[in-house]
């Protein structure tokens, strides 16, 4: 049960997700009027609070809406949802934290002067694992090459919003072809991202990543990865325009999120990257696993359920 069971607490009221919480006429629901957030947990502890939750507040700030709940109180929220997701579930493994925000329901029309007050809801359930042949032998990806990213001067990939039409499109074309994952470019034929993470490459042992500039998300794994983990594994790592014809250059690439950290990729299309023991990769992945269990030590008060496992 506890792969497939989902807790959820909106606005403070706690119950199986799969209950209906959120009115018809929230704009969430209308119109994607929302931003969200997510954290997972490492041995029972929430995993880059801070960083993620300041995130939280420029998605808020950029689309002019005041959050619903502090930090503190959104914390507490977490520490109840998880105890009620453990009590329903059972399991001792590590979980995956959702905090989606919307500006609220009222009359329908697009004038946000019409949101009454925003709602949240938080969702706690298992953080999905890769199966291990996964990190053994990498995901595959595809170029998409229907769609673009969608550039910074209009819905701003900055801005963790609830519209996620431009990734489902362009991660649909990907699985089509039989990929697990899709690489986007910009309009200007630059790599962005990927549906869900951020894409890194490895050349002549350095790492490389597109520039926020290019329309990305700033995600916090790699932020984290350009600060601190990359350099404690010693392996210089820089931002740099990466084009589709730059990736037989690279010897490497993997892919960069919240929820799997570091993960290898085999593939984009017809161009094959290294894989497995003897990579940076592997390197940078071993290196993020030691930074996690340092910032554990360093952060007990983020602790949501006992490390006996």
């Amino acid at each position: 049960m506890a792969s497939h069971y989902i807790q959820a607490c909106t606005n403070g009221r706690q119950h199986d997700a799969r209950e209906a919480s959120i009115a018809p006429l929230n704009r969430g629901f209308l119109y994607g009027d929302a931003i969200y957030e997510v954290w997972r947990t490492y041995d029972g502890v929430v995993f880059a609070w801070e960083e993620h939750w300041r995130r939280l507040e420029q998605s808020a700030a950029a689309l002019h809406f005041t959050l619903p709940l502090s930090a503190a109180a959104a914390r507490d929220e977490i520490q109840r949802t998880v105890a009620a997701y453990r009590q329903a579930a059972g399991g001792t493994d590590d979980l995956y934290l959702r905090l989606q925000i919307t500006r609220g329901g009222g009359p329908i029309g697009l004038d946000v002067a019409l949101a009454d007050r925003a709602d949240y809801v938080l969702l706690v359930q298992s953080n999905p694992a890769h199966r291990p042949e996964v990190l053994r032998q990498g995901l595959r990806l595809s170029l998409a090459t229907t769609l673009h990213r969608n550039p910074p001067g209009a819905l701003n990939p900055a801005w963790k919003t609830g519209n996620y039409l431009n990734n489902i499109l362009c991660l649909r074309e990907a699985r089509a072809r039989g990929a697990d994952e899709v690489v986007i470019l910009n309009q200007a034929g630059e790599v962005t991202e990927a549906a869900v993470s951020n894409l890194a490459f490895v050349r002549g042992g350095e790492i490389v990543t597109p520039p926020l500039a290019a329309g990305i998300l700033g995600g916090i794994t790699r932020e984290l990865l350009l600060a601190a983990v990359a350099p404690a594994a010693g392996v210089p790592a820089r931002e740099a325009v990466i084009r589709p014809e730059d990736f037989a250059r690279h010897d490497e690439c993997f892919l960069l999120s919240t929820t799997k950290d570091v993960t290898p990729v085999a593939a984009i299309d017809a161009t094959r990257f290294r894989v497995g023991g003897d990579t940076v990769t592997t390197r940078v992945k071993a290196a993020f696993a030691e930074y996690i269990r340092a910032y554990g030590a360093r952060h007990p008060e983020l602790r949501v359920f006992p490390a006996d496992r």
